[in-house]
């Protein structure tokens, strides 16, 4: 998931709620490079910042292994954040999928050694040596099959009363009492909008 970052606001407005800020070129890179350091690193839950200037991605923060995954700073993105922890966690359960701390990086230096392929070239071996570490297709096919109610589920989570009374006391011991009234309608408007974008009918 992309998403734009304003480090000069308030932590809590942040994570900005912009779709499709990127151009679906720069989009697919800035994914290609994050999958790719990871994949590299063997990191599997991680955050990775990149800046974005004249039309160039410069990676600059690809180093969190306990990435910022809360509701006061992801709001509208936190369904979607522990949609894909579960998801994810769920593949590697059930599949059997092994931790894996041993890097091997020889595959991915010979892709850069490469003189004969240009910097899109050497973005689409990147991706594909990430893809096969991830076991991208196999855990596309996984979701489908095994997880397909998931997503009717996790909107049904995030609009109903037990989310919300979580999310008010998140609130009430995080701000102080005078914010606390206005932060509970903000974070539960900005839940109510990623619900609604969801498009999906809970049964």
């Amino acid at each position: 998931m992309v998403m734009r970052f304003e480090p000069d606001r308030p932590m809590f407005d942040r994570y900005q709620v912009e779709h499709a800020f990127l151009s679906p070129e720069l989009g697919w890179e800035v994914v290609t490079v994050s999958r790719l350091v990871n994949a590299f690193f063997r990191w599997e839950f991680n955050s990775c910042e990149t800046i974005v200037k004249d039309g160039e991605a410069s990676p600059i923060d690809y180093a969190n292994a306990s990435p910022d995954v809360a509701i006061t700073s992801l709001h509208y993105y936190f369904p979607w954040a522990m949609r894909a922890l579960l998801r994810w966690s769920a593949f590697c359960v059930v599949t059997g999928r092994p931790m894996r701390v041993d890097v091997d990086t020889r595959e991915y230096f010979a892709v850069g050694d490469r003189e004969d392929l240009s910097y899109d070239e050497k973005l689409r071996e990147y991706r594909r040596l990430a893809d096969e570490y991830f076991e991208t297709e196999r855990y596309e096919e996984f979701v489908s099959e095994s997880l397909a109610r998931l997503d009717d589920l996790t909107v049904e989570y995030f609009e109903g009363p037990s989310f919300d009374e979580l999310l008010v006391q998140t609130i009430k011991a995080t701000f102080p009492v005078q914010e606390q009234e206005y932060f509970v309608e903000h974070y539960r408007g900005l839940v109510s909008s990623w619900v609604d974008d969801q498009g999906v009918s809970p049964s």
